[in-house]
């Protein structure tokens, strides 16, 4: 199948500032020290492509409060799960057969709410206890089953992702966005936040719609954008085919030049509702749901930072054939205020603030 040139990005809506915290060059070697503990790679080659992920300097520009040590487990997880996406989810035995990989995922999941327990030698299984016990060390018990939940969401999601794969379907944007929200892992990186900034965020505002809006928002967001920036990496590796851009030309009936342009304009859209609810919601909030709410919007922009670089789109095999992480720019390419046409998600209009 002939794939096509690269796709040029265009520039994103993003008017939110830069940030990282101040210690992401120790953070990052530490990290490198624990991947050499738990030995989350086959050989030297493949140890080199898991330290290129830069998920340390990833998660640094979403947390740039936290504490060190926080910041540093989360980091721990951000490697973990670039490895099991890349190893059991794009690729790999259970890609294509999602009774397998819900055969091996049930297990691991249980293996995260249960980080002490014997539970076998599968270096991914021993690694993300590893995880689970310095979270339960460093987070309240409330932080930690958050996590927990969102994960498990989060493998529920690539299993229908899996699924669409093995049947050759091509969802439609309301379903592909609503499954979006977790496939992307998304839900389990944003639970951190409250793990990484050592700050617990009230349930009664953190559950409530404005702030469930703001979460899944940037979750959206960024994920759309990784969809972006990830589009000829993922067309060359012809893995899995379910992208916002394919989506959309698929149908849509779109060129993949039109449906880009699309795609901008309704993640544009999104970040718009988010600056406006966000800053709705900031002044009845407490100290913690403001730190939550600006690393929201860090989170959004570090994505997209981080990717600039990240040797998993720009490895020696990806060079000269991705665009890379697009530009940022402080107007929306579509100006429109109105919900998108996508069930789905289009509450986030509500008046969710009183």
């Amino acid at each position: 199948m002939s794939i096509g040139p690269p796709l040029e990005v265009p520039p994103v809506y993003c008017p939110v500032e830069s940030a990282i915290h101040p210690r992401a060059e120790m953070i990052e070697r530490r990290a490198v020290e624990w991947l050499d503990r738990v030995h989350l790679y086959q050989d030297d080659t493949d140890r080199r492509r898991v330290i290129g992920t830069n998920s340390a300097e990833f998660y640094a520009r979403f947390a740039p409060y936290g504490p060190e040590l926080n910041v540093q487990m989360a980091a721990h997880w951000v490697y973990w799960g670039f490895v099991f996406d890349d190893a059991r989810c794009d690729t790999g035995p259970f890609s294509a057969h999602p009774e397998r990989f819900l055969t091996m995922a049930g297990p691991l999941q249980r293996a995260l709410e249960a980080p002490s327990a014997p539970i076998g030698d599968d270096p991914l299984v021993l690694a993300l206890q590893d995880i689970g016990r310095s979270f339960q060390e460093c987070a309240t018990p409330v932080q930690v089953r958050r996590f927990c939940d969102a994960h498990r969401a989060w493998l529920f999601a690539v299993a229908w992702q899996i699924s669409n794969q093995r049947g050759g379907h091509m969802p439609d944007l309301a379903t592909y966005t609503a499954m979006r929200l977790h496939s992307a892992g998304g839900a389990p990186t944003l639970a951190m936040l409250e793990i990484a900034n050592a700050a617990e965020v009230p349930g009664r505002e953190l559950d409530s719609p404005a702030i469930r809006a703001l979460t899944e928002m940037a979750i959206i967001i960024a994920s759309w954008d990784n969809d972006l920036y990830s589009y000829h990496r993922e067309s060359h590796q012809q893995g899995t085919a379910q992208n916002l851009v394919n989506v959309l030309a698929h149908h849509e009936g779109l060129s993949r030049e039109e449906a880009m342009e699309r795609a901008v304009g309704l993640r544009d859209r999104v970040m718009r509702r988010f600056l406006q609810l966000r800053e709705a919601a900031r002044p009845a909030a407490s100290h913690e749901l403001r730190l939550y709410l600006t690393c929201l919007g860090h989170a959004i922009r570090g994505n997209l930072d981080w990717a600039i670089k990240a040797g998993r789109y720009h490895g020696m095999e990806f060079e000269g054939m991705s665009p890379g992480a697009p530009d940022c720019v402080d107007r929306p390419s579509d100006e429109r205020t109105e919900p998108l046409p996508i069930g789905a998600i289009a509450w986030w209009w509500d008046r969710l603030v009183p």
